[in-house]
């Protein structure tokens, strides 16, 4: 079972495809390459949401799509929920 779906190799973060609980080792897939991810789910994370596939620092560019959606707010560890919390979009300001 697919947990969450990455769009390009290279993306920071991956879409939850099912409601991820705190614990589980989630199972990941690479739509554009035939990539599989196995990560530890650090806090719970919605289906539509986004989970880092890799440590994020505070200030550094977001990667989804192969492009950059936003700038990290602070420091993301692999496994953690992405959203408006700890990213800022750039599109919107």
């Amino acid at each position: 079972m697919v947990d969450f779906l990455v769009h390009k190799k290279g993306d920071y973060v991956g879409v939850a495809t099912t409601d991820l609980k705190k614990g589980i080792i989630a199972q990941g897939w690479t739509v554009d390459k035939d990539l599989n991810y196995e990560i530890e789910v650090l806090e719970d994370i919605p289906l539509g949401h986004k989970i880092a596939l890799r440590d994020i620092k505070g200030g550094e560019k977001v990667i989804e799509y192969g492009e950059t959606i936003g700038v990290a707010t602070k420091d993301i560890k692999m496994g953690e929920h992405v959203h408006i919390h700890n990213i800022k979009s750039l599109k919107w300001g």
